[in-house]
């Protein structure tokens, strides 16, 4: 059981860290046009 439990610890320390490396050096792409969407009256719900 212990040693179970080392094992989840492990790999959820393994893919926070990961992550976090991740996010630090990626660089997505940013949106270059604005994005509307025409919404009907009628969805809206009154």
């Amino acid at each position: 059981m212990g040693r179970s439990l080392l094992w989840v610890l492990l790999l959820t320390l393994v893919i926070v860290v990961g992550g976090s490396v991740y996010l630090m050096f990626a660089e997505p792409e940013v949106a270059t046009q604005r994005v509307e969407k025409v919404v009907p009256n009628e969805t809206l719900g009154r």
